[in-house]
């Protein structure tokens, strides 16, 4: 199995292989803790006013979005794993809406397939690749290119994983938890964004599924994979 790193929005719309779209904060997360959650299912979108559509046509269907990382007027429930904890989704569709992850899976036309991930599912998504041993796996770190390096992490994290180890988690996230960044997501200063959303997204392998992401007509799905 060959393994590849790529990084930003750009990468991976070029990204060939299995594909792995990572988001660690936070919209993988946040559609990790949705389906732990009993939805039956989360849909990714490019824009809020697809999310707005598409919930429209899925009755009992809840919109979690944000746009440059802000909540959406309008919209009860921001890009927030706390707030998506909060709410109950048994049985429903989660709309989702962000300005990495969602953009990132949009993108990846090329792939043979595809998974979301984050650090609650990496393993689950590391045993997942391994049961089906492509050739290939893309790993697209969404934000690298915003200085997210959060991403990069748990990309490395999962690669650890394939190649039997364990990588050392604190110290891949050193670079994140010495960021400006996150001291201000601590802070809980960010509209949207409580900083229990971080204690929520940074736990390694809290749930024990994959999430596989297919495309039908009404465009990108996530379901949760037992692994």
């Amino acid at each position: 199995m060959r393994i590849v790193h790529a990084g930003g929005l750009a990468a991976a719309a070029a990204a060939e292989g299995w594909v792995v779209v990572i988001d660690v904060l936070r919209a993988f997360t946040v559609s990790a803790y949705a389906l732990a959650g009993g939805a039956s299912a989360c849909r990714l979108v490019a824009e809020t006013a697809d999310a707005l559509e598409l919930a429209q046509q899925l009755p009992g269907a809840v919109i979690s979005a944000e746009e440059s990382g802000l909540p959406v007027p309008g919209i009860a429930i921001s890009n927030s794993p706390t707030m998506v904890r909060r709410s109950d989704l048994r049985g429903r569709i989660l709309v989702q809406r962000s300005s990495s992850g969602t953009q990132g899976m949009v993108a990846a036309r090329r792939a043979d397939r595809l998974f979301a991930a984050s650090l609650v599912v990496a393993g689950a998504t590391a045993r997942a690749i391994q049961a089906g041993a492509p050739p290939v796996v893309t790993l697209v770190a969404t934000g690298e290119d915003r200085g997210h390096p959060e991403d990069r992490a748990c990309a490395e994290y999962i690669e650890g994983l394939l190649r039997g180890c364990r990588p050392d988690l604190d110290r891949l996230l050193l670079p994140l938890r010495q960021s400006r960044r996150y001291r201000l997501l601590a802070s809980g200063a960010v509209p949207g964004f409580p900083a229990s959303d971080l204690e929520l997204a940074l736990v390694p392998d809290r749930f024990d599924f994959a999430m596989p992401v297919a495309r039908d007509r009404r465009g990108l799905e996530v379901t949760a994979l037992a692994c």
